[in-house]
């Protein structure tokens, strides 16, 4: 038995019973709440809405069974559906068939690469990607995703992947407006958009608190329900008005996304950065929600959950999927507490499938235009960039690099832009450690900068700090601070190097501090270490750094300070 139970997850091993009612409760909620994003998310994929449930279903089992995160909800979202409709954009002349046999392909090879990516241990490679970067590629890519629906809202055709493309296509073919869906259109943004500003007001005027936030969460349901009927009564097909028309009824089905290895070949760059992309976005979501909730999380672990339910998901008519943050933070409000919430969600698309997809039939598509609008101008983060302009201009700068490239040049440019842009930035700051002359801060044993504290210092010795590893990247630029400082103190016969802050130093440093101390030597001065780590200290007692250092290695700055004062006197 207990074998037997080790291929089981451990929240069904362990399932807390009390849980059952708020896992039951918000796998319904999030399941009927999650319909039009789903819906929507698929047509801004350029598939056949239905496949918006399709991909609510296997690939959410699969995380469910296998994924790090206990309330991370996965499923199609808006960055992830437009990057895969841009990378398919090529083949829109091909069949819906063959179309939606692309997108699972491309779900199939981020699910390889992201199990790859897990046995190869990269969890740790999102560290990398700066906030500025990453907030400017969200930021740019919800701006392309607002434009490319108008279309839907105007009921005119406009195909592009980047800001210049959209206004070239609007300029060569001028858009004969449909009013009718533009009418519909704007009255859907109204309503969703008055809610999202101004529904806990509204309905705080007759509801009680706790019911206002749920309320509000119901309303893009209820405006769709509304428009299915309205388009129904009113026979908006008749008026010009694009619907999703008839959808086939039942469950996805088991299919291996055959295609040609030329187009498989071609794909591979986009399904690299969608990987990467779907990555960044799921671990933040589910990294975020364990640390609020005192919960076990693993990156790798990540890695190798949205894998399988990628690939797995594939084999089941399922374009990319990813953890959202709103649909996360919504499972999370409704009271989930395990992976069985998403498993309910599952059975809620079922009974969709099953039996009320003729009823989404008369859906407009221009209501699922507004409600992707919407719920997109939320993740335009226009206040990550306010504070990095206040407190940290190169990443204020990587935000606006990386927005600007993705506009004029599209989502997978732009984000490698960007990404060049956050190694830039690493390496820029890298090469420009904080370097400090200190001082002994008086009849204490702490030491300052000596242009931020009143300290004490010595005639013959010069102590200075070094806040950051010593590489071939900054050492020039540490040699230079470090003679800067010799010739201003020309009377100090030892020059002691504080390198608490140095966790390594390779070749190129220690080949420039053996010529720092040469030279040093040459001037009847001695060169002295102070706090050097451990580990560091192991890389250079096997070096000549030690053996022909000219002064000591001091344990600490303190006893450096005492010791080679009271030898000067």
């Amino acid at each position: 038995m207990r074998n037997v139970l080790s291929y089981f997850p451990r929240w069904i091993i362990d399932y807390p019973r009390h849980a059952l009612f708020s896992d039951v409760f918000a796998g319904v909620i999030v399941g009927v709440l999650v319909i039009p994003q789903s819906l929507g998310y698929a047509a801004l994929a350029g598939l056949p809405p239905i496949y918006g449930l399709y991909s609510a279903i296997v690939p959410v089992l699969v995380y469910a069974w296998c994924g790090a995160s206990q309330v991370n909800a996965v499923g199609p979202v808006a960055i992830t559906a437009m990057m895969t409709g841009q990378a398919l954009q090529p083949y829109h002349h091909l069949s819906v068939d063959e179309y939606a046999t692309l997108a699972s392909t491309l779900a199939a090879l981020v699910g390889t690469l992201l199990l790859i990516a897990s046995m190869l241990r990269l969890g740790w490679v999102t560290q990398f990607i700066s906030r500025g970067v990453s907030a400017g590629f969200i930021s740019a890519a919800s701006l392309l995703i607002i434009v490319s629906q108008i279309k839907y809202l105007g009921g005119f055709e406009l195909r592009g992947n980047d800001l210049p493309s959209y206004l070239l296509s609007f300029s060569h073919q001028p858009p004969h407006w449909s009013l009718p869906t533009l009418i519909v259109g704007c009255i859907a943004i109204t309503i969703l958009m008055g809610n999202r500003l101004y529904g806990n007001q509204l309905f705080g005027l007759f509801l009680p608190r706790q019911w206002q936030l749920w309320s509000v969460r119901f309303v893009p349901l209820l405006v769709m329900l509304l428009a299915i009927v309205a388009s129904q009564s009113l026979h908006f097909s008749e008026l010009g008005i694009a619907t999703i028309g008839i959808i086939p009824q039942g469950l996805p089905h088991f299919t291996v996304p055959l295609t040609a290895v030329d187009r498989i070949i071609e794909l591979v760059p986009a399904a690299a950065l969608l990987a990467l992309v779907a990555f960044i976005s799921s671990d933040a979501v589910a990294a975020n929600f364990a640390r609020q909730r005192g919960q076990a999380y693993a990156s790798n672990q990540e890695l190798y959950g949205l894998g399988w339910a990628n690939f797995v998901g594939s084999l089941f008519q399922s374009f990319s999927v990813v953890g959202g943050f709103s649909r996360t933070a919504l499972n999370v409000e409704a009271g989930a507490q395990t992976p069985l919430a998403s498993v309910v969600s599952v059975v809620v698309m079922v009974v969709v499938l099953l039996y009320f997809t003729p009823y989404l039939a008369a859906l407009p598509y221009a209501v699922l235009a507004a409600t992707i609008v919407v719920a997109i101008t939320s993740l335009i983060d226009l206040n990550t960039l306010r504070q990095a302009y206040r407190t940290d201009r190169l990443e204020a700068f990587a935000f606006v690099v990386t927005l600007a490239s993705v506009l004029i040049w599209g989502l997978n440019t732009g984000l490698m832009i960007g990404i060049a842009c956050s190694f830039a930035s690493l390496i820029w700051q890298s090469s420009r450690p904080h370097i400090a002359i200190i001082g002994q801060v008086a009849h204490t044993g702490h030491f300052r900068n000596i242009e931020r504290h009143h300290v004490v210092q010595a005639s013959q010795v010069v102590m200075i700090r070094i806040d950051e590893s010593l590489f071939y990247g900054n050492s020039k630029a540490v040699r230079q601070s470090i003679d800067q400082a010799v010739a201003r103190y020309q009377q100090a016969a030892h020059i002691v190097l504080v390198l608490s802050a140095v966790n390594h130093i390779d070749l190129s440093a220690q080949e420039m501090l053996l010529d720092l101390n040469q030279q040093l030597k040459r001037q009847h001065k001695q060169l002295h270490y102070a706090e050097v780590k451990g580990p560091v200290m192991d890389v250079l007692q096997q070096t000549r750094l030690i053996s022909e250092l000219t002064g000591h290695v001091y344990l600490s700055t303190q006893q450096a300070f005492d010791d080679l004062t009271s030898a000067a006197s």
